[in-house]
């Protein structure tokens, strides 16, 4: 047998009776009560992959929004000089990364007529040279950093009068040299008599290739630096089959003709200062240029807001029409459900490349580019929606506090939006977010294939500036490094994004910790 244990007695007057005369009633709550939406974010930000996208997304969109109003260009400038310009950061320049040099293989002229560029405007157009070597052939060559900036060099351009006076002012003001005497490589056929369209033919073509040697006359003296438009219409007398020896003025008689016919210059400047007088600034592109000489910085963050912009009107307006489409095949059931289920597999079946290849080739002319997208979008994006709060609504409404509600005479609307609806909320709305990400690359696709064009005077798009780069993808990659980067950021964000908001709005884990 076991030994008992003994308790030992307590003595009466150790026990006391408890709230003997006081009522006894249920204590306050003294936390506050957490709400659906309050418990959602609490348990999103303990998503550090969901925080982190949701930055990168904010910082995108602030991007689209901000850059075009702050840049110094917009989405109208081209310069036909500076095209395809390699990104340039002031803070960077002399690093050797991101200061707006290029890599180039120069043989000797090519090399020399780049260095008389500098030379005779005082600024470092090499950069840096690597090494000199001898190929095979004996071909010398020069392995170097160039300058692309400062490579474009001098410039043959037209001015009136009064923008020839301008300039020389500016010069004056600004105590800058931008005019630059003519080059002896475009002047020795003209001062050797053989004017006409091969003189004209030179003075046309040349551009950086100057050896820096000032255009001379027999005596040594300097020729002005510009050429009045009565002297080019001599020089281009044969391509109005006028011969000098045949009716065209000579001697004094030219000069009284140039008096009469001047009525502009053709002079030779240096662009860089050129550029600076156009618009106030220096020539630098943080992105670059493109093939058209547009700033991808601001083209970037035009067609980034074009995308958004159509991204989120598709999404709207798919998550009015599936929810409202979705809400009630799921609530009736049935015969309704069945036949609204058959149109949406109809328009299911629809390849969305064949509508919106379509809808360019026969609406776009009538209504324009993107009105015709958008409407292909919406045409057939909805039924994704619409089968997702389908399947939501047969999920819940079938649950007890459903039938309870049913039971107490809640209504029909009562029961879709008070009851089931938030319990959907979740699935619905991460379905939403992620179809904006779906937007901006299908559109991409589409531009990239050439099947829409979004680029007007004003306008471009994530896609066109792709479907542009695409060309340049071995010569000038940074044309389509950029707008690929800012969609394989975008793509990955929106997807993390969209779990953790999955996870913070699913009502069976609220109260739950990780």
């Amino acid at each position: 047998m076991m030994n008992e244990q003994r308790i030992p007695e307590i003595p009466a007057e150790k026990f006391r009776f408890i709230q003997q005369n006081e009522k006894i009633h249920d204590e306050r709550i003294k936390t506050k009560p957490i709400g659906y939406f309050k418990d959602a974010w609490l348990r999103f930000v303990r998503n550090k992959s969901a925080v982190v996208a949701f930055g990168l997304i904010v910082f995108l969109v602030l991007f689209a929004i901000i850059v075009p109003f702050i840049s110094r260009y917009d989405v109208t400038f081209r310069s036909g000089y500076y095209k395809t310009m390699q990104p340039r950061n002031k803070w960077f320049v002399g690093s050797g990364f991101w200061d707006g040099g290029k890599q180039e293989n120069l043989n000797k002229d090519s090399f020399e007529a780049i260095r008389a560029i500098g030379v005779e405007t005082g600024r470092n157009v090499i950069m840096k040279e690597n090494r000199v070597y001898t190929d095979s052939k004996g071909v010398e060559y020069h392995d170097v950093r160039v300058d692309s900036y400062y490579r474009v060099g001098f410039a043959y351009i037209n001015l009136t009068q009064d923008e020839y006076t301008k300039l020389q002012q500016y010069q004056t003001e600004k105590n800058i040299q931008v005019i630059y005497p003519l080059s002896a490589t475009a002047g020795t056929d003209f001062l050797q008599g053989n004017g006409g369209a091969n003189y004209w033919y030179k003075l046309q073509n040349e551009a950086s290739t100057s050896t820096g040697s000032p255009l001379l006359d027999e005596k040594g003296q300097l020729i002005p630096n510009y050429l009045t438009s009565a002297e080019r219409n001599r020089a281009g007398y044969d391509s109005l089959r006028v011969s000098w020896d045949n009716g065209g003025p000579e001697g004094n008689e030219w000069l009284v003709y140039a008096q009469k016919n001047q009525s502009g210059y053709r002079v030779r400047v240096d662009y860089y200062e050129y550029f600076r007088y156009l618009y106030g600034q220096e020539p630098s592109f943080l992105f670059g240029t493109n093939g058209y000489g547009q700033d991808l910085l601001t083209c970037l963050a035009a067609g980034a807001r074009l995308s958004f912009l159509l991204a989120i009107f598709v999404s709207v307006f798919n998550f009015l029409i599936g929810g409202i489409y979705g809400a009630v095949e799921g609530y009736y059931g049935g015969a309704v459900d069945m036949v609204m289920e058959r149109i949406s597999d109809v328009l299911y079946d629809v390849p969305f490349m064949v509508v919106a290849t379509l809808f360019q080739l026969h609406l776009a002319n009538t209504v324009g580019v993107l009105p015709s997208l958008l409407f292909a979008f919406v045409l057939t994006g909805w039924v994704g929606m619409a089968a997702r709060v389908r399947m939501q609504f047969y999920r819940f409404k079938g649950h007890e506090y459903v039938l309870a509600a049913r039971t107490l005479g809640a209504s029909d609307r009562r029961l879709i939006f008070k009851h089931i609806y938030p319990n959907s909320l979740g699935t619905i709305i991460t379905g939403s977010v992620l179809a904006i990400p779906g937007v901006i690359f299908t559109e991409s696709m589409l531009s990239y294939l050439h099947i829409i064009n979004l680029e007007t005077s004003s306008l471009t798009s994530i896609g066109t500036l792709l479907a542009g780069g695409q060309g340049y993808l071995s010569t000038y990659p940074h044309i389509i490094f950029f707008p690929a980067l800012f969609i394989s950021i975008l793509e990955i964000s929106f997807n993390l994004f969209g779990n953790g908001l999955r996870d913070a709005l699913n009502p069976s884990l609220r109260g739950a910790e990780d």
